[in-house]
């Protein structure tokens, strides 16, 4: 099953029902502003980003969620690049091979960079690159291969250095690739997960979304794919995730394991077909009941 990815157009249609039952990071009684709104009189909390002062009130710069820690107050926009945080791990597809180093798109600004000297060579060999893995870069990972990799350092114009140290990380096997606005992904150390259904998912914090068959740990490899056929069921499985992550992010609900299988058992019980979860008005009755099983 080749991998593909899909783009999550703007927000269309009646969403506003369903984000009056989001709240900030998915949880009850959200506040969504726009620029220009007031967000607080109090003037003790301090100045976030996608914020200003204005008048001694702070004003909204940006339209989106607002996010409380202590007493700083942020907005996170609905629809945003993916900045980019050390530690971070992200989903990018290779773009170009170059001298010591790859290319990543990774939903930046710029294509992020993989140095050969920060990925684990085959084997688990701690030791350093030389000229013939240099030569043989290719075939480890060449253009359009995807990978999933940590950010290990920003530089100073925003370019941001990748790392794939140890075997949770590196090429990704089959599967689908979808993106959605990186605000819409709950923040987690933990990105990968194998869900219940079958099938595991890298949330990447990137706002790229890699969803692939589970595969038992002993055997998996950094950098050889599988290409045995995935069986029909699997394949099923995906595809109704897929729609699912789909559907939430078209409704803006953040996007967790909880939040997807909540929706992925809500379109089983409902009996949709795979294909009909792409439907607006089933969208958003999934969207909906999805809401209601969280808040309860």
């Amino acid at each position: 099953m080749a991998a593909c990815m899909v783009k999550e157009p703007g927000l269309t249609g009646d969403v506003r029902r369903v984000q009056a039952m989001v709240g900030v990071q998915g949880t009850a009684h959200p506040r969504l502003v726009t620029p220009g709104e007031v967000i607080s009189q109090d003037t003790s909390f301090m100045r976030g980003h996608g914020t200003y002062m204005e008048k001694g009130v702070q004003v909204a710069s940006v339209a989106g969620y607002v996010t409380r820690v202590n007493r700083l107050i942020t907005v996170t926009p609905l629809r945003q690049m993916y900045q980019g945080a050390v530690g971070d791990t992200v989903v990018g597809r290779i773009t170009k091979v170059q001298t010591n180093r790859w290319k990543v798109d990774v939903n930046s600004r710029l294509d992020a960079e993989l140095r050969l000297s920060n990925i684990q060579l085959p084997g688990g060999e701690q030791r350093r690159s030389n000229v013939e893995d240099e030569r043989d870069m290719r075939a480890l990972l060449t253009e359009g291969d995807l990978v999933c990799v940590e950010v290990q350092k920003i530089c100073d114009d925003g370019l941001l250095r990748l790392a794939a140290r140890n075997i949770k990380f590196g090429k990704l096997s089959q599967g689908t690739l979808l993106a959605v606005s990186p605000s819409l992904i709950v923040q987690d150390k933990q990105r990968m997960h194998d869900l219940p259904c079958g099938a595991r998912v890298v949330f990447g914090a990137n706002g790229y979304v890699y969803i692939t068959p589970t595969v038992p740990q002993e055997q998996a490899s950094t950098y050889i794919v599988n290409f045995e056929e995935v069986p029909v069921e699997v394949r099923k499985t995906i595809g109704r995730l897929k729609n699912c992550i789909k559907l939430l992010a078209h409704h803006s609900i953040m996007i967790s394991p909880t939040s997807v299988m909540t929706a992925f058992d809500t379109s089983i019980e409902q009996e949709f077909e795979i294909k009909d979860l792409l439907k607006p008005d089933v969208m958003q009755d999934v969207a909906l009941a999805t809401v209601q099983s969280m808040n309860e």
